[in-house]
């Protein structure tokens, strides 16, 4: 005979053990959690000062931003005014070139009206026998029986032609009557060929003729008048001693102020006495259109000394 099993109870002594060790488990989980720390940010006021903090660190963050954003736009500009700074610079020193430039004209044309000494004013023409020239009014000695004309036909000239043709004329009127005279350029050629290595005969008639024959003369030129002086000399040094040489011009283009000077005075001193044969005078032009040029300098630098050491005048002539 089968033994039979006792019935299986559910809810016995041990199964309401275990519930009830879970339950007081879960009762003092709950004791445990209420009575624990809250934290920090469980109050409300705690809460309100934190957000409060939050607002201000985004202000503050802002602010920043803006300082950030200034200092990038001082950035670019300060970048910009470098580089207008840089244009400046570059056109300021273009102008201090210029104005460098400018000096220098300005020194060249000083130096040149402190060598010629009176480039601004027009000297006085006297008549007299004087052996020395007036240093002080720049007077002309019109005491030669022949004179000669040496004249520049270069274009510079010819563009104030006929201010040259009226110092011409002024000049043939301070000598109211001369022996002879000759008009050569500053090559020596002479304006009129068929009376080479003569005199033209001083009249009234005469002196307009010249006058005439120079309105279209278009003679060969190099632009200094040490050419024309020694052709001058060379021809009628011997003829007279009594002779006067005026050299109208406005440059001089040769290599060397000493060579032309050593040239000059050889050919214009008496070997046996020693003494100058020709008294030579100059009048430099200047164009009004374009002013004083260093060739123009070098023009009345050297005659200014060749007038000087040959008994003559220099004269500017504006």
């Amino acid at each position: 005979m089968r033994k039979q099993r006792a019935p299986i109870e559910v809810f016995s002594l041990s199964f309401l053990d275990v519930i009830s060790c879970a339950f007081g488990a879960v009762v003092m989980l709950i004791l445990l959690a209420r009575n624990g720390d809250d934290g920090e940010y469980s109050d409300v006021s705690q809460i309100s000062t934190v957000l409060t903090a939050i607002t201000r660190a985004e202000a503050s963050v802002s602010t920043l931003q803006y300082a950030i954003d200034s200092e990038l736009d001082k950035q670019k500009q300060a970048e910009a005014e470098t580089a207008s700074n840089a244009t400046q610079a570059e056109a300021l020193e273009a102008t201090i070139a210029r104005a460098q430039n400018q000096l220098k004209q300005l020194t060249d044309k000083a130096s040149g009206l402190e060598v010629v000494e009176q480039m601004r004013k027009q000297a006085a023409i006297s008549q007299g026998n004087a052996d020395q020239r007036d240093e002080e009014v720049g007077g002309i000695p019109v005491d030669s029986d022949y004179i000669i004309f040496i004249v520049d036909t270069s274009g510079s000239m010819k563009s104030m032609w006929n201010k040259v043709l009226a110092k011409l004329d002024e000049v043939l009127e301070i000598h109211p009557k001369v022996k002879g005279f000759q008009v050569l350029s500053d090559n020596g050629e002479y304006l009129l060929r068929r009376s080479i290595g003569q005199w033209r005969t001083d009249s009234k008639a005469t002196r307009s003729g010249i006058l005439r024959a120079m309105q279209n003369w278009n003679g060969s030129s190099n632009s200094s008048p040490v050419e024309g002086i020694e052709a001058a000399l060379k021809t009628y040094a011997s003829k007279t001693d009594s002779l006067a040489l005026y050299v109208f011009g406005d440059d001089f283009n040769g290599p060397s102020y000493d060579q032309a000077l050593e040239d000059i005075n050889k050919l214009n001193t008496d070997p046996s006495s020693g003494k100058k044969i020709a008294r030579i005078h100059a009048i430099g032009f200047t164009p009004a259109t374009i002013g004083i040029t260093g060739e123009m300098m070098k023009f009345s630098t050297l005659m200014r000394e060749v007038t000087r050491q040959n008994n003559g005048t220099f004269i500017a002539q504006y």
